[in-house]
């Protein structure tokens, strides 16, 4: 497959890793760089590896989890924006008690992020393309789309405080909606 497709593509799969990861960034509490590289990180490798496992499957489990992986999806994002629009409205109220760069919160993130990843993959299967190269690149395209959301996200939290947690939950639940569409239709 051509590299500008598999990096077209890439891209659209980033985009959610990216408004996530804008979504956190706004909160404030990702400062340091380790967490931000961890997070990052951990949404490059869930993209590249739900590809390669799409891929892996093939036709064969298809059929199971199309049935339902948006509705996970759609339901682990709505969890997570609705605490970030709780957060964001009562002062005093975290929208993740934890540091979302660990643990079970990091990893609710990745799946929900990367769920699309495993379509593309078993799509590449379906035509017969190889698999090294697109996961990579897929990796490495989250990766950097993750960490500029962070970034991004940041500055916009400092310039505007709480109303911009409320914005990134709503973007959250937004996606998840986008999901939930695209696949029901």
């Amino acid at each position: 497959m051509d590299f500008y497709i598999v990096l077209l593509i890439a891209l659209g799969l980033a985009m959610d890793a990216f408004a996530v990861s804008l979504g956190v960034g706004t909160k404030g509490s990702i400062l340091d760089k380790r967490s931000m590289f961890r997070l990052a990180f951990h949404f490059g490798v869930f993209q590249g590896l739900m590809t390669l496992l799409g891929w892996l499957a093939g036709s064969t489990i298809a059929r199971w989890i199309e049935a339902f992986d948006h509705w996970i999806a759609l339901g682990l994002l709505l969890f997570v924006g609705i605490n970030m629009i709780r957060s964001g409205i009562n002062e005093h109220k975290e929208s993740y008690e934890t540091n979302p760069t660990r643990g079970s919160m990091m990893v609710l993130l990745s799946v929900a992020t990367s769920i699309d990843a495993l379509a593309v993959g078993l799509s590449f299967a379906f035509i017969h393309t190889g698999i090294i190269m697109p996961a990579i690149v897929i990796a490495l395209v989250a990766f950097t789309l993750s960490l500029l959301g962070l970034l991004f996200g940041y500055k916009l939290g400092v310039k505007f405080g709480k109303r911009m947690e409320i914005i990134g939950g709503m973007i959250l639940i937004i996606i998840g909606i986008r999901i939930l569409i695209t696949h029901m239709t």
